[in-house]
């Protein structure tokens, strides 16, 4: 499973210019299924997701998890993330997970995130989505857990 998380001030998520999904600070999470990946891999996702602390504390210092700022997060199913460009130059996209599986394994991510007490609006899983946000920072951490 793959996933770049996004610090933002703001984002959305729209579909043929109609917005299915929005927040206001915290974070966007473009997110990939892998054939491979179970409920382990969710739940370890889950849980360095909401405890990450890379929001500013009174000092400044990046101390705080999404939960202390009363975050929230908007989460959009993106399989490029397993793009393969070792030969050639159009990638191959093998690696992602086939469509029923990972969309029943995002939806089940996006469960587990909300169940955290968290906000979490997505995107649609398959469609064609445009995403607009305003990065706080930049800070953006990929997370991948083949690498865990």
């Amino acid at each position: 499973m793959r996933v770049v998380l996004q610090r933002v001030k703001s984002a959305d998520v729209s579909i043929e210019n109609k917005i299915v999904g929005q927040i206001g600070a915290g974070y966007v999470l473009l997110v990939a299924i892998s054939d491979n990946d179970t409920e382990d891999e969710l739940d370890y996702l889950v849980r360095k997701i909401t405890k990450l602390r890379v929001f500013e504390d009174t000092v400044g210092k990046m101390n705080l998890a999404i939960g202390d700022i009363s975050g929230q997060i908007l989460s959009v199913s993106q399989f490029t993330l397993y793009a393969d460009t070792k030969k050639g130059n159009r990638p191959s996209f093998t690696k992602a997970g086939q469509p029923e599986f990972a969309n029943k394994m995002y939806q089940l991510f996006n469960e587990k995130l909300r169940d955290t007490g968290l906000m979490v609006a997505t995107g649609e899983f398959g469609s064609d989505m445009q995403v607009q946000l305003i990065n706080d920072g930049p800070v953006t951490i990929i997370f991948d857990t083949e690498n865990k």
